[in-house]
Protein backbone atom coordinates (compact mmCIF):
# COMPACT_ATOMS: atom_id res chain seq x y z
CA UNK A 1 0.00 0.00 0.00
CA UNK A 2 1.34 3.36 -0.74
CA UNK A 3 2.05 6.66 1.75
CA UNK A 4 -0.59 8.83 1.36
CA UNK A 5 1.57 11.57 2.17
CA UNK A 6 2.24 13.42 -1.59
CA UNK A 7 6.06 13.99 -0.47
CA UNK A 8 8.69 11.34 -0.35
CA UNK A 9 8.36 10.87 3.12
CA UNK A 10 6.22 12.15 5.78
CA UNK A 11 7.79 14.73 8.26
CA UNK A 12 7.83 13.02 11.72
CA UNK A 13 5.93 14.52 14.12
CA UNK A 14 6.51 17.34 16.49
CA UNK A 15 9.42 18.23 13.71
CA UNK A 16 11.93 21.06 14.15
CA UNK A 17 10.82 23.03 11.12
CA UNK A 18 9.50 25.69 13.34
CA UNK A 19 6.24 26.53 15.09
CA UNK A 20 4.89 26.47 18.84
CA UNK A 21 7.55 24.66 21.27
CA UNK A 22 6.19 22.02 23.59
CA UNK A 23 6.54 21.84 27.54
CA UNK A 24 5.70 18.92 29.31
CA UNK A 25 3.74 17.11 26.79
CA UNK A 26 3.96 12.84 26.32
CA UNK A 27 4.58 12.07 23.01
CA UNK A 28 2.50 9.03 23.59
CA UNK A 29 -0.83 10.29 25.17
CA UNK A 30 -3.66 9.11 24.11
CA UNK A 31 -5.75 10.95 21.59
CA UNK A 32 -5.07 14.13 19.76
CA UNK A 33 -2.72 16.65 21.62
CA UNK A 34 -0.42 17.83 22.71
CA UNK A 35 1.36 17.60 19.01
CA UNK A 36 -1.55 17.46 16.48
CA UNK A 37 -4.37 19.74 17.85
CA UNK A 38 -7.45 21.15 16.87
CA UNK A 39 -7.69 25.05 16.23
CA UNK A 40 -10.74 25.03 18.36
CA UNK A 41 -9.30 23.05 21.39
CA UNK A 42 -6.46 25.88 21.38
CA UNK A 43 -8.34 28.74 21.11
CA UNK A 44 -9.47 30.27 24.44
CA UNK A 45 -6.84 29.16 26.09
CA UNK A 46 -4.77 31.51 28.67
CA UNK A 47 -1.70 32.99 27.56
CA UNK A 48 1.14 33.78 30.07
CA UNK A 49 4.48 35.18 30.23
CA UNK A 50 7.65 33.54 31.17
CA UNK A 51 6.24 34.89 35.44
CA UNK A 52 3.07 33.70 35.06
CA UNK A 53 0.94 36.35 34.77
CA UNK A 54 -1.84 36.50 32.81
CA UNK A 55 -1.45 38.08 29.32
CA UNK A 56 -5.01 36.85 27.73
CA UNK A 57 -6.29 34.25 25.92
CA UNK A 58 -5.80 32.35 22.70
CA UNK A 59 -8.70 34.26 20.59
CA UNK A 60 -7.32 32.80 16.97
CA UNK A 61 -5.24 30.31 15.65
CA UNK A 62 -4.19 31.94 11.90
CA UNK A 63 -2.79 29.74 9.00
CA UNK A 64 -1.20 30.90 6.33
CA UNK A 65 -3.40 28.72 3.91
CA UNK A 66 -0.64 28.28 0.42
CA UNK A 67 1.81 26.76 2.78
CA UNK A 68 -0.12 25.01 5.11
CA UNK A 69 1.48 26.33 8.35
CA UNK A 70 0.07 28.04 11.13
CA UNK A 71 1.04 31.93 10.80
CA UNK A 72 -0.07 33.98 14.34
CA UNK A 73 -2.05 33.13 17.39
CA UNK A 74 -3.70 36.26 17.80
CA UNK A 75 -3.80 36.95 21.45
CA UNK A 76 -7.20 38.64 23.09
CA UNK A 77 -6.08 41.36 25.56
CA UNK A 78 -8.17 43.57 28.19
CA UNK A 79 -11.31 45.41 27.56
CA UNK A 80 -14.78 44.10 29.00
CA UNK A 81 -17.32 41.76 26.77
CA UNK A 82 -14.98 42.44 23.81
CA UNK A 83 -15.22 46.17 24.38
CA UNK A 84 -11.86 47.88 25.03
CA UNK A 85 -10.12 44.65 24.09
CA UNK A 86 -7.22 44.71 22.12
CA UNK A 87 -5.79 41.66 19.65
CA UNK A 88 -2.30 41.21 18.46
CA UNK A 89 -0.50 38.53 16.19
CA UNK A 90 1.80 36.56 17.61
CA UNK A 91 4.16 34.50 15.66
CA UNK A 92 3.45 30.97 16.43
CA UNK A 93 6.88 30.46 17.20
CA UNK A 94 7.51 32.54 19.62
CA UNK A 95 4.44 30.60 21.70
CA UNK A 96 5.57 27.44 24.17
CA UNK A 97 2.54 25.33 24.28
CA UNK A 98 2.40 24.51 28.08
CA UNK A 99 0.96 20.88 28.06
CA UNK A 100 0.87 20.39 31.77
CA UNK A 101 -0.88 23.63 32.58
CA UNK A 102 -2.72 23.57 29.30
CA UNK A 103 -1.82 27.07 28.66
CA UNK A 104 0.28 29.33 26.01
CA UNK A 105 3.65 31.12 27.34
CA UNK A 106 4.99 33.79 25.74
CA UNK A 107 8.38 35.02 26.74
CA UNK A 108 7.92 38.67 26.73
CA UNK A 109 7.84 41.84 29.27
CA UNK A 110 3.89 43.67 29.88
CA UNK A 111 5.64 46.66 28.61
CA UNK A 112 7.02 44.85 25.18
CA UNK A 113 3.22 43.13 24.61
CA UNK A 114 2.00 46.29 25.01
CA UNK A 115 4.32 48.27 22.31
CA UNK A 116 3.26 45.50 19.80
CA UNK A 117 1.70 46.33 16.55
CA UNK A 118 -1.83 45.84 17.98
CA UNK A 119 -5.47 46.08 16.27
CA UNK A 120 -9.13 45.72 17.29
CA UNK A 121 -11.73 43.12 16.11
CA UNK A 122 -12.94 45.92 13.74
CA UNK A 123 -9.79 46.60 12.09
CA UNK A 124 -7.73 44.12 11.20
CA UNK A 125 -4.37 44.25 9.53
CA UNK A 126 -3.55 42.98 6.51
CA UNK A 127 -1.69 39.94 7.83
CA UNK A 128 -0.34 38.56 4.09
CA UNK A 129 1.43 42.32 3.81
CA UNK A 130 5.23 41.07 4.14
CA UNK A 131 5.86 44.46 5.67
CA UNK A 132 3.76 44.33 8.62
CA UNK A 133 4.34 41.04 8.97
CA UNK A 134 7.95 41.26 8.79
CA UNK A 135 7.79 43.52 11.67
CA UNK A 136 5.83 41.46 13.47
CA UNK A 137 8.46 38.63 14.06
CA UNK A 138 11.11 41.49 14.52
CA UNK A 139 9.56 42.71 17.37
CA UNK A 140 9.29 39.25 19.15
CA UNK A 141 12.46 38.45 17.99
CA UNK A 142 11.93 35.24 15.93
CA UNK A 143 12.48 34.67 12.36
CA UNK A 144 9.57 35.06 9.72
CA UNK A 145 7.59 31.57 9.36
CA UNK A 146 8.29 31.79 5.64
CA UNK A 147 12.37 31.91 6.11
CA UNK A 148 14.27 28.91 5.22
CA UNK A 149 16.51 29.66 7.46
CA UNK A 150 13.64 30.40 10.37
CA UNK A 151 14.66 26.81 12.40
CA UNK A 152 18.38 28.08 12.33
CA UNK A 153 17.79 31.89 13.28
CA UNK A 154 15.12 31.64 15.97
CA UNK A 155 17.66 28.72 17.36
CA UNK A 156 14.44 26.80 18.28
CA UNK A 157 14.61 22.75 19.10
CA UNK A 158 11.84 20.33 20.18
Amino acid sequence: MGSLYPGPDPPPPASTEGGAHIQDGARDSPGPGPYVMSCATLAGDSVIDARGEDLGKLDHVMLDVPSGRIAYGVLARGGVFGIGERLFAIPWDALTLDAGRKCFVLDVDRDRLERAPGFDRDHWPAMADAQWAARVHDHFGVAPYWSRDSVQQSGRTM
